[in-house]
């Protein structure tokens, strides 16, 4: 009975509780043009960093989020910034620039960060311009609005239209 109560039940007592993630799990949906828009992706803080052109470089694909590669799901065809997005999942991601950015969306949806992707993979990609945010944003935040998905982090907002 001894040996069994040491095997059985002290591995019980070692079980810690699970560590909470730096950069935690969010899902923001809204409706667009009769389609239902899904984004999921981790939410890094800034945590006194610089972020722009340093945690995230210019001019490198970034994953847009922390761990996972961010997705955006759409139920119907939609068309952002004019140009055609078929329904499905995609894996978003995104080209950093001092003011314009690169938007992209990539068939390969289920990716872990940026190690694997594939520009062949792109099903679309957009040009668009970055803004101040109207305050500070200390953890990483997507937003669906009426016509929008944008995303707010640090001092900087990125969005695109959706029709």
């Amino acid at each position: 009975m001894i040996i069994f109560s040491l095997l059985f039940v002290t591995p019980s007592f070692s079980q810690d509780k699970p560590k909470e993630k730096k950069s935690p799990a969010a899902t923001v949906t809204g409706n667009i043009a009769g389609s239902t828009i899904t984004i999921n992706y981790s939410q890094p803080s800034v945590r006194e960093r610089k972020i722009w052109g340093d945690l995230v470089p210019y001019n490198k694909v970034w994953r847009t989020g922390a761990n996972e590669a961010t997705t955006f799901e759409t139920t119907k065809d939609i068309k952002v910034e004019g140009v055609l997005l078929p329904a499905g999942k995609y894996a978003l991601f995104t080209i950093p620039g001092e003011s314009e950015w690169t938007i992209i969306f990539n068939k390969t949806a289920s990716q872990w960060g940026s190690f694997k992707y594939e520009e062949k993979d792109d099903q679309l990609r957009i040009k668009v311009k970055a803004s101040k945010a109207p305050a500070f944003t200390e953890q990483l935040t997507f937003f669906v609005d009426k016509s929008k998905v944008f995303f707010r982090w640090e001092n900087l907002e990125v969005g695109f239209g959706v029709k």
